[in-house]
């Protein structure tokens, strides 16, 4: 009997719909929202009010490309390893649904449009910062850090604090101290924040080569290291109270929500030690949490009368 080999999923000519969103997963839209949620908030801090609202939407739209792009370049870039690992064997690149043509053509497409863009909506300096972070975030941290260094999250992580400096530089076409306080909670925030998940996906990133700290440490260095830099981040976050300055309502939620998250990572590093069962994911996910709570403080304070 004649048996015919179905044609693979990816081999098959895909629809609009499917292509879109295989483009659209390309961009990594949930590593874009967590940008996306630190860039408005300090475009009102830098206001001291509502900003223009046509100039918060270019800005949006500006730093959602040029976030989108980096990722769809990191994608490229580790194609090779993307399909040994469980988290990442669902990208397109994987699955076949986009080449690595249409995948680099994209991602310089989106590169050169976000430039263009934030020059002609916003300034300049900000279209500059934005080409920067491209640039940390494939060459700094993709092809240089990541697969050679423990270091990697640690320094790599700068090119995630470049939404800050966008949004604040979109308005006041400078950049003050204020948003450099932010730019380093974010930095200090990142290694808190990825390491509990490299702890989670240790097997992959130990399959496929890339030195992250849970790969080269145990679980007891992880969960200190997390604790010092949670202690740091709080502590940069309060600096912006005496000079932005800050009113009740960021204090507030500086403290206790900062407060929490230096908990789950005690708890985190109090489970490592005892060798017990640990989830760290959700210090993953309660990070997230800490920095919106956080951000969205200093978008309201500004707001408030007091």
């Amino acid at each position: 009997m004649d048996v015919t080999t179905p044609t693979p999923t990816a081999a098959r000519p895909l629809g609009f719909r499917r292509k879109a969103a295989a483009y659209i997963s390309l961009t990594k839209p949930r590593v874009m929202e967590l940008l996306l949620v630190t860039t408005v908030p300090v475009m009102i801090l830098a206001e001291g009010g509502i900003p223009n609202l046509w100039l918060v939407a270019a800005t949006v739209i500006g730093g959602a490309m040029s976030a989108g792009s980096a990722g769809a370049f990191n994608c490229y870039i580790d194609r090779d390893i993307d399909r040994h690992m469980k988290r990442t064997e669902n990208r397109p690149l994987v699955t076949g649904e986009l080449t690595p043509r249409e995948a680099l053509v994209f991602s310089w497409a989106l590169a050169v449009a976000s430039t263009v863009w934030l020059a002609a909506t916003t300034n300049l300096l900000a279209a500059g910062l934005s080409v920067v972070a491209i640039f940390f975030y494939v060459c700094v941290y993709t092809l240089w850090l990541k697969r050679r260094t423990e270091q990697n999250i640690i320094w790599g992580g700068i090119a995630g604090c470049f939404p800050v400096l966008i949004g604040w530089s979109s308005v006041t076409a400078s950049l003050d101290w204020e948003a450099w306080i932010l730019f380093a909670v974010v930095f200090l925030w990142t290694p808190p924040h990825y390491w509990p998940l490299s702890m989670k996906y240790r097997s992959d990133y130990k399959e496929v080569g890339v030195p992250m700290l849970a790969v080269v440490r145990g679980r007891a260095v992880v969960g200190l290291q997390t604790i010092l830099y949670a202690w740091a981040t709080v502590a940069c976050s309060l600096l912006l109270i005496p000079l932005a300055p800050m009113g009740v309502t960021y204090t507030a939620i500086a403290l206790v929500a900062g407060g929490w998250f230096i908990y789950e990572t005690h708890r985190l590093y109090g489970l490592a030690i005892r060798d017990e069962e640990a989830s760290p994911m959700r210090v993953f996910h309660g990070s997230i949490t800490y920095l919106s709570l956080l951000f969205l403080a200093v978008g309201v304070d500004p707001l408030l009368p007091f």
